[in-house]
């Protein structure tokens, strides 16, 4: 057991919980629960949003795919860093101009229709499911790596994943958005200073990260694999230039072309439809609170990505040279070659900081699968508590009902994920373990690219969109996802295979294709024109837009009433509901 991890981690979770508790919601209102009372701050919704997004896939996965693929691995900081680009030039400020508890009460209420409404919560519960499942898997992988030992005769493993949904759970359930908010505002920055800290320590150490991939370069790229005889090396071919070996510093040891722009777009568009992050846009105070602060993650994001990938590339060039002088490296290499990638960084920590150092990395990546699972339960919360049972099982629900019922929700679901994580146990802890969490993450992202991102984007966008072919396109991009991942994996090494194991670049087109034919062959909702005044008009435009539909509700003066009296209390009425 690593008792500096122990003691960081018990610690960053004490400080996280008391934050929490400090900041819970005081009344029963849902939108003091579900959103913190549309007031949070730009800056530390930002924080709150890196730290929904950065899971321990991205914290270990992408420093791992740099150093088994070179730059190929890079694509994924890329992918991951680009989706915000679409959600700051398109979605954000619209998003929250609307003004809704989730992305399936947005299509809802924009398109008129429940049975919309029904359909987008399960496509939300689907990618909620495929997000979260690995990040309990990756909790539990994470404990037995940094403790070891289980609690209550349970293994290290089932400890971990049930350790940390039920600390997540706790928050969520009784903290609501608010709680949550700062749960994860501390948790990225506890995440990012970590990574801040190993690179300053890799640069003080002689790193030269130009210097590395040239001297990378100029050998072929080897991983190791497991054969009959046991392990042993095994040298990338060039995929590009076929005919010769992948090198570091060059694309070709994992992707086509193809399968690097189909990557690049499965992981972009399907950021714009991941309902976690989505979410946390309602939480703004104004469309325009919301585009700053997707400028702030953008700078937040981009800035980890490019710590993870430099902190591969410094694991690639470090270890094998760091062996001699560290033997327990041994068990863990391959002729100085790491034997399970998503090691990297936990063994830099070590490297340079001893015990502390391990600690520090491996607490940073059970707090980052913590915090964006706390986001997952948040977004199911919204979902099946605002949508589902405030709407449809008990539409009469008191607002203290349905806060009670999103807190159970959150209950029920962090269990199913528990039971699910158990069931996929890895045991013993082998080169395949975390190929689970990265590769049930990309599902994820492709099921929600496929199914809500273009179907999102021409609600917001697009003015003849209707009912129907919101329906028709999130079905049949659902259905494209499954089919394409499902045919992947059955699949030989090819671009056809590395297009449908990435499949968004095939399925958002399809599924935009038919949203639209449906919509052409189907009415609009009535109020088309004041929702998109609503999503991208002025400032004045939205003013006079509510001030019409307030004159039209109020009740025709009487004889001898006074009509200026009755223009001022409309113009009282407009200025109480300015968002």
């Amino acid at each position: 057991m690593n008792i500096t991890a122990v003691a960081t981690l018990t610690f960053v979770v004490f400080v996280a919980l008391i934050v929490a508790f400090l900041t819970r919601p005081r009344g029963n209102s849902t939108v003091d629960f579900y959103l913190a009372g549309r007031r949070v701050g730009v800056l530390t919704n930002s924080w709150a949003i890196c730290g929904d997004y950065i899971s321990a896939a991205s914290f270990l996965g992408v420093a791992a795919a740099v150093y088994l693929f070179g730059i190929d691995g890079a694509w994924y900081a890329v992918g991951f860093a680009a989706g915000f680009i679409p959600v700051l030039l398109l979605i954000a400020a619209p998003l929250r101009r609307f003004g809704e508890f989730s992305l399936a009460d947005f299509l809802g209420r924009r398109l008129h229709s429940e049975g919309v409404r029904l359909t987008a919560a399960g496509m939300v519960q689907l990618i909620i499911l495929g997000y979260l499942i690995p990040q309990s898997v990756g909790g539990g992988i994470t404990w037995q790596l940094l403790v070891g030992h289980g609690l209550f005769g349970l293994s290290p493993y089932v400890t971990g994943v049930l350790v940390s949904l039920l600390v997540i759970s706790i928050v969520v359930a009784f903290g609501g958005m608010r709680g949550a908010t700062w749960y994860q505002a501390v948790q990225f920055i506890v995440v990012l200073m970590a990574l801040i800290w190993l690179a300053s320590l890799a640069v003080i150490n002689g790193f030269d990260y130009g210097a590395a991939v040239q001297d990378l370069s100029d050998e072929p790229l080897t991983s190791p694999t497991h054969t009959s005889d046991g392990w042993e090396l095994r040298t990338h071919p060039d995929r590009i230039d076929t005919g010769r070996d992948a090198v570091f510093g060059e694309p070709g040891a994992q992707y086509t072309q193809l399968g690097q722009i189909a990557l690049v777009v499965t992981l972009g568009l399907g950021t714009a439809g991941l309902p976690h992050v989505m979410n946390r846009y309602f939480t703004a105070p104004s469309g325009r609170a919301a585009r700053t602060t997707t400028v702030w993650v953008l700078g937040l994001i981009g800035a980890f990505y490019a710590l993870a990938v430099m902190m591969g590339t410094a694991a690639r060039h470090v270890i094998p040279e760091a062996v001699t002088e560290h033997r327990w490296l041994d068990a863990l290499t391959l002729d100085g070659v790491l034997i399970t990638p998503e090691h990297a960084l936990p063994a830099l920590g070590r490297i340079y900081g001893g015990e502390l150092g391990l600690g520090i990395i491996s607490a940073a990546a059970l707090i980052a699968v913590m915090s964006t699972v706390a986001g997952l339960l948040l977004a199911a919360a919204a979902t099946w508590g605002h949508d589902v049972y405030e709407r449809h099982i008990n539409p009469h629900a008191t607002p203290r009902q349905a806060v009670w019922a999103g807190r159970l929700i959150t209950l029920i679901v962090a269990g199913l994920a528990g039971v699910a994580a158990v069931v996929l146990s890895p045991g013993e802890l082998g080169p395949a373990t975390p190929a689970l969490v990265t590769t049930m993450v990309t599902w994820a992202f492709a099921v929600a690219g496929c199914a809500l991102t273009p179907v999102l984007l021409l609600a917001i966008w697009w003015r003849p969109m209707t009912a129907t072919g919101a329906i028709t396109g999130m079905l049949l991009g659902a259905a494209v996802a499954v089919t394409a991942l499902i045919t992947s994996e059955t699949l030989p090494d090819s671009p056809l295979r590395d297009l449908l194991s990435a499949p968004t670049l095939l399925g958002a087109p399809l599924a935009a294709l038919a949203a639209a034919l449906a919509s052409r062959l189907s009415q609009p909702p009535p109020d088309v024109e004041a929702a998109w005044v609503t999503m991208h008009g002025t400032a004045g435009d939205r003013r006079a837009e509510r001030l019409a539909r307030l004159i039209a509700a109020a009740p025709a003066p009487r004889a001898g009433t006074d009509t200026g009296s009755r223009r001022t209390r409309t113009h009282t009425q407009l200025r109480g509901r300015r968002r």
